[in-house]
């Protein structure tokens, strides 16, 4: 263990993900069991510049394990894009003796990140907080989990009024650069068509898919969008683009938006950010800086930050084929 680390600042920041709450608590506890401080940094690198910081202990996190958001709060901090930003944030960080930063959050955050190592060698460790497991270097993300069990809970409920009323529902989830949200949940919920931005459907193909469902017996469809797929500029084209084509069919759509961030984690995104929380913690004290820790055929592992950021995640081949095959 480094000797020279008496206090880990830990922060959140980007979009909220359900399971941040845990791994705060998770950084707050291994401190403690450690005999190091933790400091936490309220907004982000917003709280940094404005030095909004201050201890934590384990009876400060007591609670929290099973709330959704995160109780640092998260800001978008234009200033800290500036090195006169960066700059105060780095001397708020030596007003409160903070030695190290752990940052929970996606890939804008981890390069603010690296950035700030870069400028002042000062010790960073990531933690991936996002629901669009959209981060290279880890099997899942923090929230990811929680927000499928959300969007396949959400679809099934949607099923009941497609099948009611011979409906077709357009339900579109996020995920503007991945699909892993729309293809998981959509195999999930039996979604009779996929569409995400790894894979260009094409308009004519969507219609095509729909048109065997309809031959097949089918009275109603459910077909998932992720926000970044591209054969439409948004879910409402698809639809209109539809009803003109094929106006047997009564169209609706379902825009799924922020309730996909909320909730309760599940017990995976909670025992996940425990993990992560631990070993970030652990690797910072034994050296290690400038790493995101990830999960990695079930074992906690480093990523070079910049390694994360700029790695792609990718989509898995094999499930496209399986929601093929369920389609049809």
């Amino acid at each position: 263990m480094l000797q020279n680390i008496k206090r880990i600042g830990v922060l959140t920041s980007g979009g909220d993900s359900p399971g941040m709450n845990a791994a705060i608590r998770a950084v707050v506890r291994t401190c403690a069991y450690h005999n190091i401080a933790c400091m936490g940094i309220y907004r982000g690198f917003e709280g940094m510049i404005e030095g909004d910081i201050v201890e934590m202990g384990p009876r400060t996190v007591k609670n929290i394990v099973n709330k959704g958001g995160t109780i640092l709060k998260s800001a978008r901090s234009m200033e800290f894009k500036t090195p006169e930003g960066r700059k105060k944030a780095y001397e708020n960080l030596k007003k409160s003796e903070v030695d190290a930063l752990v940052i929970i959050g996606g890939d804008g955050s981890f390069t603010g990140g690296m950035i700030f190592n870069k400028e002042y060698g000062f010790p960073v460790m990531g933690i991936p907080g996002t629901i669009d497991n959209d981060i290279f270097g880890t099997t899942f993300t923090l929230g990811y989990d929680t927000a499928l069990n959300t969007v396949v809970e959400a679809i099934d409920k949607i099923r009941d009024t497609a099948n009611s009323h011979s409906r077709l529902f357009f339900v579109e989830v996020m995920g503007r650069d991945a699909g892993h949200i729309a293809l998981n949940a959509g195999i999930g919920a039996g979604a009779e068509e996929i569409l995400i931005p790894e894979e260009d459907l094409g308009l004519d193909r969507l219609l095509e898919s729909l048109r065997r469902s309809k031959l097949s017996g089918k009275s109603s469809s459910i077909v998932v969008v992720s926000e970044g797929d591209k054969i439409g500029k948004n879910v409402f084209e698809l639809r209109d683009y539809v009803e003109e084509n094929m106006p047997e069919y009564d169209v609706r759509v379902s825009v799924l938006g922020h309730m996909q961030r909320g909730g309760s984690p599940s017990c995976f995104d909670r025992v996940l950010a425990s993990r992560l929380g631990v070993k970030a913690v652990e690797s910072i004290l034994e050296g290690k800086t400038n790493y995101m820790v990830g999960l990695v055929a079930d074992k906690i592992e480093l990523t070079p930050l910049e390694q994360a950021v700029k790695g792609k995640s990718k989509i898995d081949e094999e499930l496209l084929r399986v929601s093929d095959i369920m389609s049809t």
